[in-house]
C-alpha cells in the first residue's frame, strides 16, 4: 500500500460513548417481585370487582325458570336474553311495576342538591382554613373529623324526632340537608388540602390587581382546583346516592318519595319478587354510579389539564 493510499483513507471515527439516553438496565430481583406482586393484585382486585357484577348481570337478563335450574353459570346465549325484568323494574307502580325510575330520579335529585350545597359551603370553608390565619387553624381540620366519631345511629334518633316535631319527615330536600351535614366535614378536609398546594404568589397578584377574595377564589382558586372539586362531588354524590339509614328513618312512610336504595331494600325483603327483578334494581341502582364515574374521570382529566394551563 503507497504512502499516497494511507494519507487518503479516512480517519478512523473515534468510539462514542454510549449516552444515557435509551439505556435499558437489568431490574433486579426485588423490581421484578414487586412488579409482579402489583400486577397480581390488579388481576385479584379486578376479578373481585367485576365478577360479581357480571353475575349479577347475566341474572337479571335470564328467564327465572332458567335460574332455579342453573344457578351458578356466568354466561347466558341469545336466545335467554330478556328484558322482562327491567321493564318490571322500570314501570310505575300504578301499572304493576316497580316504580324505580321515579325512585332514581327522587335519589338525583337529592344527590344534586346535596352536591351543590357541598360544594359551595366546603369551598369557603376549606378556602378559610387554608389561607386565613385565626386562633385554632391547625386543629381545624382534625375537629372536622371528629363528626366521623359518632356513628349514623347515634345521631338518627334526635334527627327522627326533631324532624317530625317539625313536620318535616318524608320531605326530600329536608332528607338533603341531613346529607349535606354529613359531607360537608370530609369535603372541607379534602378540599382544604388541595387549595393548600396552589401558590399563594398566584392569589396575591391577584389581590394586588384589585381582586377581591370571592375573587380570588373564582378566578384563581377554583380553576386551579377543578380536579379536586370533581373527584369531591363524586364522592359526596356517591354518599347520597347509597346512602340507606336516614332514608328509611325519613321517606318509608312516603312511598312517592322513596330513593331507590330504600326502593331497593323493600325489594329484597319482598318474598314475592323473583330474584331476577331483584337483580335487575340492582344493576339500576349501580349502572348510574359506574357512568358518572368515567364520566368524571374525563372530566378529572380536563381538570388537571386546565389547572396546569392556567397556573
Amino acid at each position: 500500500m503507497s504512502v499516497d493510499t494511507v494519507a487518503a483513507a479516512p480517519p478512523a471515527e473515534s468510539p462514542r460513548p454510549p449516552s444515557g439516553r435509551g439505556r435499558s438496565y437489568p431490574r433486579s430481583r426485588e423490581e421484578r417481585a414487586w412488579g409482579t406482586l402489583r400486577v397480581l393484585t390488579i388481576v385479584v382486585l379486578a376479578f373481585v370487582t367485576i365478577v360479581p357484577f357480571v353475575y349479577m348481570l347475566v341474572l337479571s337478563v335470564r328467564p327465572i325458570a332458567e335460574v332455579l335450574l342453573e344457578p351458578g353459570r356466568l354466561w347466558v346465549s341469545p336466545s335467554e336474553i330478556t328484558t322482562d325484568t327491567y321493564r318490571e323494574v322500570l314501570t310505575p307502580v300504578d301499572d304493576g311495576g316497580q316504580g324505580f325510575l321515579g325512585y332514581m330520579g327522587n335519589s338525583a335529585l337529592i344527590a344534586t342538591v346535596t352536591v351543590i350545597v357541598t360544594l359551595i359551603a366546603s369551598v369557603l370553608g376549606a378556602y378559610a382554613v387554608s389561607r386565613l390565619d385565626f386562633r385554632g387553624r391547625g386543629a381545624s381540620g382534625y375537629l372536622f373529623l371528629m363528626v366521623y366519631l359518632f356513628p349514623p345511629i347515634l345521631l338518627a334518633i334526635p334527627l327522627f324526632v326533631l324532624f317530625s316535631q317539625l313536620s318535616l319527615r318524608g320531605n326530600l330536600l329536608a332528607l338533603a340537608v341531613v346529607y349535606v351535614a354529613q359531607t360537608v366535614p370530609v369535603a372541607i378536609y379534602m378540599l382544604r388540602n388541595y387549595f393548600a398546594t396552589i401558590p399563594v404568589s398566584l392569589e396575591e397578584a391577584a389581590l394586588i390587581d384589585g381582586c377581591t377574595r370571592f375573587g380570588v377564589i373564582r378566578r384563581i382558586s377554583l380553576p386551579l382546583s377543578m380536579p379536586s372539586l370533581i373527584a369531591t362531588g363524586l364522592y359526596v354524590f356517591m354518599i347520597a346516592w347509597n346512602e340507606f339509614l336516614f332514608a328509611l328513618l325519613f321517606l318509608v312512610e312516603r312511598r312517592d318519595n322513596w330513593t331507590v336504595s330504600l326502593a331497593l331494600s323493600r325489594l329484597s325483603g319482598s318474598i314475592e319478587v323473583p330474584t331476577t327483578v331483584l337483580m335487575a334494581g340492582s344493576v339500576v341502582l349501580t349502572v348510574p354510579i359506574i357512568a358518572l364515574f368515567f364520566l368524571a374521570e374525563r372530566m378529572l382529566v380536563e381538570g388537571l389539564t386546565s389547572g396546569a394551563e392556567k397556573g
